[in-house]
């Protein structure tokens, strides 16, 4: 593997990423292309607008829900998407009903999630992103302080009886405790950060321990049976109990740990391990960083999740635009030598994608609920907050 230079090892500021290897990239095709920071911003602006009038308008329940047979879950997307574009809105009826149905679940445990949730930290994890986005002169802190001890509480450790050496620890699942997954661990880092715990939170760093062994790298903590079938840096859903991955053969079949011991990589997943590592402090001098940057470079893509083709492809965009903005890379340059002003193609991608009536949806896929045009639209938003220049 070359070296990567990110920059300092504090930060990611100021980079252009050179990765030049003779591997086949996966082309990017977008509809328009934007020429400037002004055209890129306005053409935001102009989206935002429009989405944002379908959620009042069109995706409110009369109790303020969005989906709300999703728990509090699309309703707490919703609500973070919205203000992270108008902060202004915090007291609007529509975002004040919303934030009521929400704490109207919160729960004893201090856990907020619909009666009898099978994703309870999914569902408390993005709750209490909407919160803080929302907690204007501490008015939710009492909410918020319950709902971190309820997170560090369920996250897999030794008050599950899980130790250090098992697959599991350290991880977060949707909260019926089948097993943990990377996907839930990194809203469950995400809601740690916004709750303004840093790197050094043993909860956090509990979480690096499981998000290391998702990862397809020989040592460098995965030190399961996975580590070193594959090794191109990439990560998958999860190494416990037995290990899954998403990733879905040609014959249709999940390709899970009966492929050999390999579990393959896909590109929402290595995304979300990328962000998880840098909010765990880890930089671009950590071989994990860099591996997992090898497999971004090769395999960097607006058409497809990579590995998964168009499911889960909002979320992918999503978490794509998040770790790349939490990195704080400006360029990247993809295996075939190409830069890539990523911010401006995922605006190009977003905005033409667009529904005339403001929403987004998948229509290439619905696996995940991508079908649900709140849920996308949602995705969509956050996803465009990381394209501002």
């Amino acid at each position: 593997m070359s070296d990567i230079s990110i920059g300092s090892r504090s930060c990611f500021s100021g980079l252009i990423l050179a990765f030049l290897v003779g591997v086949a990239s996966v082309p990017s095709v977008v509809a328009a292309e934007f020429e400037s920071p002004e055209q890129t911003n306005a053409a935001i602006d102009k989206s935002v607008e429009s989405a944002i009038g379908f959620l009042k308008n069109r995706g409110q329940t009369g109790d303020g829900a969005f989906s709300p047979e999703t728990g509090v879950a699309v309703t707490s997307l919703c609500v973070r998407a919205i203000l992270e574009h108008r902060p202004t809105d915090v007291d609007s009826p529509v975002v004040q009903k919303a934030i009521q149905f929400i704490l109207d679940n919160v729960r004893p445990s201090g856990g907020i999630h619909a009666t009898g949730s099978m994703y309870r930290n999914y569902e408390t994890s993005v709750a209490v992103g909407a919160l803080v986005a929302a907690n204007r002169d501490d008015r939710y802190e009492s909410q918020l302080k319950r709902a971190e001890a309820y997170l560090k509480e369920i996250q897999w450790d030794e008050g599950e009886g899980v130790e250090s050496s098992d697959t599991a620890y350290g991880g977060a699942g949707y909260g019926k405790h089948a097993r943990p997954d990377l996907s839930n661990t990194s809203f469950l880092v995400d809601a740690l950060k916004d709750l303004g715990n840093d790197a050094d939170d043993e909860a956090i760093q509990k979480a690096l321990r499981f998000v290391s062994r998702t990862q397809n790298l020989a040592g460098h903590g995965n030190d399961t049976e996975h580590a070193d079938k594959i090794g191109d840096g990439g990560f998958y859903y999860t190494p416990a109990a037995g290990g899954e991955t998403k990733v879905v053969s040609e014959d249709g079949d999940n390709e899970d740990g009966d492929n050999g011991g390999a579990l393959r990589s896909y590109g929402s997943m290595t995304y979300a391990g990328l962000k998880s590592m840098i909010y765990a402090g880890l930089t671009s001098d950590d071989p994990r960083v860099a591996a997992a940057m090898d497999f971004i470079q090769k395999t960097y893509s607006l058409d497809e999740n990579p590995g998964m083709g168009k499911a889960g492809l909002y979320y992918y965009y999503h978490t794509f635009g998040k770790a790349l903005a939490a990195a704080d890379i400006r360029v990247l340059t993809d295996s075939e030598g190409k830069h890539h002003n990523w911010k401006r193609e995922l605006a190009a991608t977003l905005v033409d994608a667009q529904q005339a009536d403001g929403s987004w949806v998948n229509d290439g896929n619905d696996r995940w609920m991508e079908g649900n045009r709140n849920l996308v639209t949602a995705y969509a938003l956050l996803a465009l907050k990381y394209c501002r220049e």
